[in-house]
């Protein structure tokens, strides 16, 4: 009467130890699998990810512009004669300066030249006549002429929307849509951005050289 429990123990523990070797390989197969790897990869970050959040970023504070000037041509185009209160032009005129100040805090500056050790002192020379206009605009970062090109028509355009004339605002108001496309432009030619490649879209025009 014995032997039968005996019996059945010894197939259980048999069962037993083939389900427990069978699960070790098992398990070991699944971290293998291809899902595992997939897993793997998900995890890790994309490559040149701090490059390409950089030129997200670019664009988002062209976008920071955009709005607020867009905003202001608005109201004024479709006000009465273009004109608006004084109260309404300052609320549309301080989201404008803000987007144009903190645009031009991380536009790229040029590289500032080493200072060279003092040299004995020379006789006095007669000055030399400051560069060309032209000159210094060639040697000016692109984008932060354009935010101060920006900004001055953007208050030129105020003073017209709050100064009665009609003839005025017309005017003013193409000098800022001017305004924007440059800052666009500057921000694009030097922001490290893919190039353009729809069908049939004129190059965009190179920065000029700094000297």
């Amino acid at each position: 009467m014995r032997a039968l429990p005996v019996r059945r123990i010894a197939t259980t523990v048999l069962c037993a130890s083939l389900l427990l070797g069978t699960a070790g390989p098992v398990v070991a197969a699944e971290s293998d699998s291809p899902q595992g790897s997939a897993q793997e990869a998900a995890r890790a970050p994309v490559p040149e990810a701090n490059k390409l959040l950089a030129q997200v970023k670019t664009l988002g504070d062209a976008g920071g512009v955009l709005t607020p000037v867009t905003d202001l041509l608005t109201a004024v185009l479709k006000a009465d004669g273009g004109q608006l209160p004084a109260a309404d032009a300052t609320k549309l005129a301080a989201p404008v300066k803000d987007a144009i100040t903190k645009a031009a805090a991380t536009a790229p500056k040029a590289p500032e030249t080493s200072v060279a050790p003092e040299a004995p002192a020379l006789p006095q020379t007669p000055a030399l006549p400051k560069a060309l206009p032209d000159e210094d605009k060639a040697a000016a970062e692109p984008k932060d002429d354009a935010l101060k090109a920006l900004q001055t028509a953007v208050d030129t355009l105020l003073k017209s929307a709050t100064g009665g004339d009609v003839t005025k605002v017309a005017g003013a108001v193409p000098p800022v849509l001017t305004g924007l496309v440059n800052v666009v432009a500057a921000t694009l030619l030097g922001s490290g951005l893919p190039a353009p490649d729809l069908a049939g879209l004129s190059a965009l025009p190179k920065a000029p050289a700094l000297s």
